[in-house]
């Protein structure tokens, strides 16, 4: 569990990641944001890449805590999937600056590690999402013919999209809403 010093210094990563973008995230830019020397930032973590990898490893660990939500929860899949989208948008808003470190893979690219983090929270949406779909396909809420590889894709890519349309416009909109209507046309696709 993280201190409320690490708590911040997180925080404060990820807004800076957001303003300033990864060559503006230096533990001397982030001492600044914080209001602590430097050397406070390194007794927390010993490096950028710890930061960013703790920025990773909570971004999972909701996920986790999501999944197994899910798996207790009796619902039926479409109010499962629903669910975890509604989730997924409600982190954004509450956090949007959250959007600008994990749709940015690249800034991940050179640290293996982070790039195989930022994969592996990848392939577990798209496991979970999938499993979903197939549950829907057996209850015939859904196309047998639909391949689900593909419209997981496509379901992942709309949102980030959507998402990323959202953050651009600053935020004008309500993304809650815009994500129910893309999930609601995309399923109609899918029937």
């Amino acid at each position: 569990m993280l201190s409320e010093r690490q708590q911040q210094i997180i925080e404060e990563s990820i807004k800076l990641i957001d303003n300033k973008g990864i060559q503006g995230f230096t533990i001397k830019n982030l001492s600044k944001e914080i209001g602590i020397s430097e050397p406070g930032i390194y007794r927390h973590f010993e490096s950028k890449f710890a930061i960013l990898n703790e920025i990773l490893d909570s971004f999972k660990q909701n996920l986790i805590e999501n999944q197994k939500a899910f798996a207790k929860n009796g619902v039926d899949p479409l109010t499962k999937l629903k669910l975890f989208f509604n989730k997924l948008f409600l982190k954004f808003i509450e956090n949007p600056a959250l959007i600008s470190v994990i749709f940015s893979e690249e800034i991940f690219q050179n640290e293996k590690l982070l790039s195989d983090k930022v994969n592996e929270i990848h392939a577990m949406n798209e496991k979970i999402v999938s499993s979903v779909f197939r549950d829907l396909q057996k209850s015939k809420q859904i196309s047998k013919e639909l391949n689900i590889e593909t419209f997981t894709l496509i379901f992942f890519g709309s949102v980030r999209l959507l998402v990323r349309k959202w953050k651009y416009s600053e935020y004008n909109f309500n993304l809650l809403e815009k994500g129910n209507e893309l999930f609601n046309t995309l399923l109609s696709l899918a029937k």
